[in-house]
């Protein structure tokens, strides 16, 4: 398999929250040809891609028309299958797999819990569930998402000054990780909040450890997003600060016994 063909993440959060999968992936299979993982959201299928690189069986699913086609795309391998699909179809199908991965969706849901229960069902006894969501009280979310939101809801002068100003420094709206047209924030977790969530939805969250801390975080971004240390400097500031100050959280959720 040729490595050129798989599309790379090239900012440092993503990469470790990648990292993140693999490690634990590599920690409850000696064999990826032998897992099979849904990946739920696949959006432009990244993550599915380069698990798909490392030998892993992978199908992404995903609603939105433009990403999916991205997706399927730029899908060089014949372990990894991507479709417009929803999870409570491939329920309906009794599909099964070892790992689920739930990554930067829960956040976009009106009602998250409506997925967390369907995906339950398609993990596999012992299996996994790894979430990764956005800290809703991190310094991303309350000094940028939150502030933008409420300004473009307004669609004032100050919205058409801020998209202006946001177009010029080279902000597109969009990310490698989804080309879906609407990324928007529904929920912001909090620690307390995703534990009430698995918990009602029939998890436990084993593994919580925290994304990144401020490099995505204006201004601090305009320098950021163009040094790779100063990305990888801010992650292991957010590894040594406590969880409730990262960015982002990464998780594995088990399901309880019934």
């Amino acid at each position: 398999m040729n490595s050129k063909l798989t599309p790379k993440y090239t900012r440092y959060a993503d990469i470790k929250r990648l990292a993140f999968i693999v490690s634990n992936l590599r920690e409850w299979h000696e064999n990826p040809e032998d897992v099979h993982i849904l990946d739920v959201g696949c959006g432009n299928g990244i993550i599915s891609l380069n698990l798909g690189e490392l030998g892993y069986n992978v199908h992404g699913i995903e609603l939105s028309e433009d990403a999916i086609k991205i997706a399927k795309d730029q899908n060089k391998f014949s372990n990894v299958i991507f479709e417009k699909a929803n999870a409570e179809t491939l329920k309906l199908e009794g599909k099964k797999y070892d790992v689920v991965i739930c990554s930067e969706v829960l956040e976009h849901l009106n009602q998250p819990e409506n997925l967390l229960e369907e995906l339950r069902y398609l993990i596999k006894n012992n299996g996994a569930l790894i979430v990764t969501v956005p800290n809703g009280v991190g310094p991303r979310e309350l000094f940028v998402t939150r502030p933008f939101i409420k300004i473009r809801n307004n669609n004032g002068i100050s919205w058409k000054l801020l998209s202006s100003i946001k177009s010029k420094l080279g902000y597109s709206g969009t990310t490698i990780q989804s080309a879906a047209s609407d990324l928007d924030h529904i929920q912001f977790f909090t620690k307390k909040q995703l534990r009430k969530l698995a918990e009602n939805s029939g998890f436990e969250i084993v593994m919580l450890k925290s994304a990144n801390f401020i490099d995505d975080v204006f201004p601090f971004s305009i320098v950021a997003r163009n040094s790779i240390s100063i990305q990888k400097f801010d992650s292991k500031v957010a590894d040594l600060l406590p969880t409730s100050f990262s960015g982002g959280y990464h998780m594995v959720w088990r399901r309880k016994e019934d």
